[in-house]
């Protein structure tokens, strides 16, 4: 396979398609090695418009929807960041290059094991992988200005909207298959919450999070 022209097919055929327009996330696409956080057994899917499958049932999003999440976050050089969801450490090392510093949480310990493995290798010596439940967050590391739900929930938890800064957002794919939409929420300075449907797509959902609610009559 060559490497390189795969990666220029996949930004120019898969990501840019899919309004993927910032230039500073396409470049990135382009210099951080996506295949080098693809476990070896599924490297040949790297770049294939696919979820790739992770150690314990897990899963890496497909890259048109890891960068199309990276783009709407609007993260800056001096932001901090919260990712849910560590995986393999893709996304965290992409937000890396856009951020301050950013704490991502991983509740399994292989993927975590994996992601710190993955980032240390890429050199990205400003993210933090921790073990935990991050349906809760990191109040006790609060407020951030970006955080990031690498997977689906049916819901956001109060308790992550509570640790951004105001002006901060919140980037999440929301509901159950097969109707699921991404959605980015924003703290607005004078109190409340803003939220703008971008797209819909479909995602694995998140360890921790509160199932969805089941009426029965």
């Amino acid at each position: 396979m060559n490497v390189e022209q795969a990666r220029f097919n996949m930004i120019e055929q898969q990501i840019r398609p899919w309004d993927v327009l910032d230039a500073g996330v396409l470049s990135l696409l382009a210099m951080v090695k996506r295949e080098d956080f693809v476990p070896a057994a599924y490297r040949a899917l790297a770049f294939v418009d696919t979820e790739v499958p992770l150690p314990e049932g897990q899963c890496m999003l497909a890259p048109r929807v890891e960068a199309r999440m990276l783009q709407e976050a609007q993260v800056q050089r001096h932001e901090r960041v919260l990712e849910i969801g560590a995986g393999s450490g893709f996304m965290a090392a992409l937000l890396g290059h856009r951020a301050q510093s950013v704490v991502t949480m991983e509740n399994r310990p292989a993927l975590a094991r994996m992601a710190r493995e993955n980032l240390r290798r890429a050199l990205s010596s400003n993210v933090v992988v921790r073990d935990g439940d991050g349906a809760q967050g990191l109040p006790g590391e609060a407020p951030f200005d970006a955080i990031v739900l690498s997977g689906s929930v049916s819901s956001v938890p109060q308790a992550l909207l509570e640790q951004l800064r105001p002006g901060g957002r919140l980037l999440a794919i929301v509901g159950q298959e097969p109707v699921m939409r991404a959605v980015r929420i924003t703290r607005q300075p004078q109190g409340g919450y803003t939220t703008v449907e971008l797209f819909d797509t479909v995602a694995p959902a998140l360890d921790g999070f509160a199932p969805p609610t089941r009426f029965t009559f």
